[in-house]
């Protein structure tokens, strides 16, 4: 299967099956944020196919965007779990040991801006899988990560879904 049926494979089971749109986007982004799946997931563009179903479908948009900000905040959340309990071992678990050079940048980026780090690589590709491993690595304090994974996880899900939905809805 390739990246792009899967893509159309989701959004197609998305549409014709619309009452499971909020489980079916809690799963992609959970699997977009969560470290050991975020490389094999293209959730990003599965995420915005599903804003533009919201528009063009009639899907109720809130329980969708509490379903993506609540699966990328989990997401997060074990991601920075494995980092602080298993420390830099984790970085060498597939599929993170094919890609040091994105855990490095990922561990640069931290150091740089700590806590911002957390929000801002929300918003950051390859940034968005390793941060929260990071910063459980680094030991950084959980409140002080929740606080920044739970923001940027609601603003984040809104930014993906909510720009194509009012667009096609002012057009449909």
């Amino acid at each position: 299967m390739t990246i792009a049926s899967l893509i159309d494979t989701v959004i197609a089971a998305t549409r014709d099956n619309a009452q499971w749109a909020a489980p079916i986007v809690f799963l992609v982004a959970f699997a977009e944020s969560f470290a050991l799946l975020a490389l094999l997931v293209p959730g990003w563009a599965i995420l915005i196919g599903i804003g533009a179903l919201i528009g063009a479908s009639g899907i109720d948009f809130w329980p969708v965007w509490a379903a993506a900000a609540s699966g990328a905040a989990l997401g997060d959340w074990i991601s920075y779990w494995v980092g602080h309990h298993f420390k830099d071992r984790a970085t060498q678990w597939w599929p993170l040991s094919r890609h040091p050079a994105m855990v490095e940048r990922g561990r640069a980026f931290f150091q740089r801006f700590g806590a911002w780090s957390v929000f801002i690589g929300r918003f950051f590709g390859p940034l968005r899988a390793v941060v929260p491993l990071i910063a459980g690595i680094f030991g950084m304090r959980q409140w002080s990560f929740q606080l920044a994974n739970i923001t940027s996880a609601l603003l984040w899900a809104f930014v993906l879904l909510a720009p194509v939905a009012a667009v096609l809805r002012q057009f449909m």
